[in-house]
């Protein structure tokens, strides 16, 4: 018989039907003359019920399912004798496809702590809140294609491996063929890279955005979705090693257009989630974060704030706060400056624009004034930054003369410099980090915990 999806059967279509389910036991409970077995299989929050009448079923069978066990079971699709569900099947055989000894299965409770989840992350998506929090990230990832696919952008698949530091930060792994402990070496001692598996140094992507700017000044409108790694040794609830990015970038937008689009793509994906996943958004409102939902619903019913970085530091420094680090004009703002002006004084999204040329990247577009860039940072509550982006430098002799400044080689980036060369144009996009969206609409607290298996230092397990 075909197996029918649990999410499938408690819309209660198959009400009065016999059918097979397969999946993992979560509870089983009962007395002597009657067993009732949840089964879940992944398809959705809930789980349906399976009432089995203990004189009809093996003894030995029904001993080997336990919580953790995967079995497969055919019967009848009922109304539902009790509350919480409104079907339930009435079982006519059953079979143990996969054992879990009660004895050492480390989920046989309710109840583990997150930290304790984390040590068993090969096992975590069996829990209620990891399920929930991966089919909210399947749900996001589906709405971010929706979202470009509908309106005419074409998906870009940017490399992994490069040449280039798109950040200029330098904190990137390196990806080599060359003896670890024997590399070559060239006449002065420096290990000689032409030797290795691409002919120079190669790294580990930080930013798939330089590529996408090739795209767009031919498809005009593209955006990539991929893995991205940065080499920082961060052991925070904020940090991974490897964590993918949303990246559009779209020909003829300029500052203005980018806000735009960021902030119809955050209030798209928002609404997405709480169109297509309301179980597990109950489920992860009631368990962690009572304020979710309210917070989720707020973002998409307001208009985001809007204002200049060098505002945002006066409204800092006329509050009164007493932050842990000062802020001026040219400081970076940090994580507790970013959540005071969104939950505090403008309790709203915010995004920020013009900002210091000294601490952005090279290819911002500079300003008039010489001192700032067309920089743009769209700020969460709870989260601080959940996307930066700019209007790119796209004026040939203004760029070349920032890589000089930042010492970044152009014989290295020639290729980037040649399409301000040929029929260069306005151009602008931005970097949404997947896991920090995750976790604003999840309301999880450690972005370790949005992230099927996270990639931190000192740890790479399976």
């Amino acid at each position: 018989m075909q197996r029918t999806k649990v999410v499938d059967v408690l819309t209660g279509q198959d009400k009065g039907k016999e059918i097979c389910v397969k999946g993992w036991v979560r509870t089983k409970r009962g007395n002597k003359n009657v067993a009732f077995i949840a089964l879940n299989d992944g398809s959705s929050f809930h789980s349906v019920q399976l009432v089995a009448d203990l004189a009809k079923f093996d003894e030995d069978t029904l001993r080997k399912v336990t919580t953790g066990a995967c079995i497969s079971a055919t019967g009848l699709v009922v109304e539902s004798q009790g509350s919480g569900q409104s079907v339930e099947m009435q079982m006519t055989s059953i079979e143990v496809l996969g054992e879990a000894d009660a004895e050492t299965y480390p989920l046989q409770k309710k109840g583990h702590s997150l930290e304790f989840l984390r040590e068993i992350a090969h096992l975590r998506f069996r829990t209620n809140t990891f399920g929930a929090v991966f089919r909210i990230r399947h749900a996001m990832a589906f709405g971010i294609h929706k979202f470009f696919n509908d309106r005419g952008f074409f998906y870009i698949h940017s490399p992994i491996i490069t040449g280039s530091d798109a950040e200029g930060a330098g904190a990137m792994f390196r990806v080599t063929t060359l003896d670890p402990v024997n590399p070559p070496k060239t006449e002065t001692g420096t290990v000689d890279f032409k030797e290795d598996f691409f002919g120079g140094p190669t790294n580990l992507t930080v930013s798939g955005q330089l590529e996408a700017e090739l795209a767009a000044m031919a498809l005009g409108q593209v955006y990539t979705f991929g893995p991205t790694f940065r080499a920082e040794n961060s052991n925070t609830s904020r940090h991974l090693a490897e964590f993918w990015m949303i990246e559009p970038e779209v020909a003829f937008n300029e500052i203005k257009e980018n806000m735009d689009l960021a902030e119809d793509l955050l209030q798209y994906l928002v609404q997405y989630a709480l169109d297509n996943c309301k179980d597990d958004l109950e489920f992860l409102n009631q368990q962690y974060d009572k304020e979710l939902l309210d917070r989720l619903r707020f973002v998409v019913a307001n208009k985001f704030e809007r204002l200049n970085y060098g505002e945002a530091v006066e409204i800092l420094k006329g509050s009164g706060v007493k932050f842990e680090f000062p802020v001026d004009w040219g400081t970076d703002l940090s994580s507790e400056h970013e959540r005071w002006l969104v939950e505090k004084h403008f309790q709203k999204p915010v995004i920020l624009t013009n900002y210091p040329k000294e601490i952005k990247a090279f290819y911002m577009k500079q300003n008039d004034d010489g001192k700032t860039v067309r920089a743009m940072d769209v700020l969460f509550p709870g989260i601080g930054e959940i996307i930066g982006g700019s209007q790119r430098e796209e004026n040939y002799d203004k760029l070349l003369n920032r890589m000089h400044e930042m010492h970044i080689p152009e014989e290295e980036l020639y290729w980037y410099l040649d399409t301000r060369k040929f029929g260069t144009c306005p151009h602008a996009g931005f970097g949404l980090g997947f896991e920090r969206l995750i976790l604003f609409v999840t309301g999880m607290a450690n972005i370790r915990d949005v992230i099927p298996f996270p990639r931190t230092p000192q740890n790479a397990a399976f």
